[in-house]
């Protein structure tokens, strides 16, 4: 059978969450062995108790993958574990990443550049305006904007990137099959061509503000960097440059008016040192280096290369040179087996060592 088959199965069997899939897949090799697996090698894996161990053995969520996918086909939509080569290498090193995503549309995550607009549902003309300006600024620097389709800032960014014909992808806490709001749903469809919708949740998934905070945490990690243009003092946007800051992404917030209530939530970020001040596009470019005008290269990952390999290749990427202990922090990599892998790498060439135990690709 198709391994998407298996690896949705493991994402749909209850009491399965990442990091237990994680340790499965850690212990087994592939989705598929973990569902062939008998009792007493199930009980082994770590996190793994009896009544677990039963229902995975029960294969309730293989048999509901079957269904899942036969539905997911019929709405153009597709699945990406997290050990596949397409899977958003930005996603591999975080410790709360979903294992799983769904998609609709025409979207590379290893390619280029990527920068969130996030921001309150009430955004004013100011808002939606910078909004625009940000969006046509990055058009002639490899950017895919990411939001979350909601109202205000996000809809106001998506809309923006389809007019400059710019990729664009939006992070749903909703099934792909359920756009949340239901206006939004003609530009969802726009940007399928250059971009599209993702989500963690199975199809048919219906909004509840219980999901939303999740999803900010996506929008969050798939991101180079993060720009905040409005907020009340309270906000999905906070949360998610909250997320970024731990992500160890850059943040950026759009100064406002002290008398308009959603500048207070910017402004707060920038004045407690949680974001920097965003004056302008060059003012972002310069501070991410990417000044150079020149769009990033997709680097082609040897097929022979461990996960492990291709994501600092995929980090040294996106960073252009990092220290070791950004590396290890960022891959999860234990500091002695990354002082291996990076050497491995140097001597076939994909990576160079920099004075002050820097990296960079080779």
């Amino acid at each position: 059978m198709d391994q998407r088959l298996y690896q949705l199965g493991l994402h749909l069997t209850p009491g399965l969450g990442g990091v237990l899939i994680r340790y499965l897949m850690a212990h087994f090799g592939d989705a598929q062995k973990v569902f062939e697996a008998n009792f007493k090698t199930l009980i082994r894996v770590t996190g793994v108790g009896e009544a677990l161990a039963r229902t995975i053995l029960q294969k309730e969520g293989l048999k509901t993958a079957e269904a899942e996918l036969v539905k997911l086909e019929k709405v153009n939509g597709n699945i990406v574990f997290y050990t596949d080569v397409a899977f958003p290498q930005r996603l591999k090193s975080l410790y709360d990443a979903p294992v799983l995503l769904y998609t609709k549309g025409n979207i590379d995550f290893n390619n280029g550049r990527y920068v969130s607009l996030v921001g309150t549902r009430k955004a004013t003309d100011y808002g939606r305006n910078i909004t625009e300006q940000i969006v046509e600024g990055l058009v002639n620097h490899d950017v895919t904007i990411v939001s979350g389709l909601a109202y205000g800032i996000d809809i106001s960014a998506h809309r923006a990137s389809v007019r400059s014909h710019m990729p664009t992808i939006g992070v749903m806490a909703t099934g792909v099959d359920v756009v949340y709001p239901d206006s939004h749903a003609k530009t969802a469809v726009e940007m399928e061509s250059n971009g599209g919708i993702v989500t963690e949740y199975c199809l048919g998934t219906k909004p509840d503000p219980m999901r939303f905070p999740a999803r900010n945490r996506i929008i969050a990690g798939l991101s180079d960097a993060v720009i905040v243009v409005e907020s009340a003092k309270k906000g999905g946007g906070l949360l998610t440059a909250e997320f970024a800051n731990n992500y160890n992404r850059d943040v950026f917030a759009v100064p406002g008016n002290l008398s308009n209530p959603y500048s207070i939530g910017p402004n707060n970020l920038i004045s407690a040192n949680k974001a920097q001040i965003f004056t302008g596009v060059d003012n972002l470019l310069e501070s991410l280096s990417w000044l150079s005008n020149k769009s990033s290269v997709k680097i082609e990952v040897p097929e022979h290369f461990t996960l492990e390999e291709s994501q600092i290749v995929s980090l040294l990427r996106q960073k252009g040179e990092m220290h070791i202990d950004n590396l290890t922090w960022e891959s999860q990599v234990s500091t002695g087996k990354l002082a291996t892998l990076l050497l491995n790498l140097e001597l076939q060439g994909y990576v160079r060592s920099l004075p002050g135990k820097r990296y960079a690709l080779g």
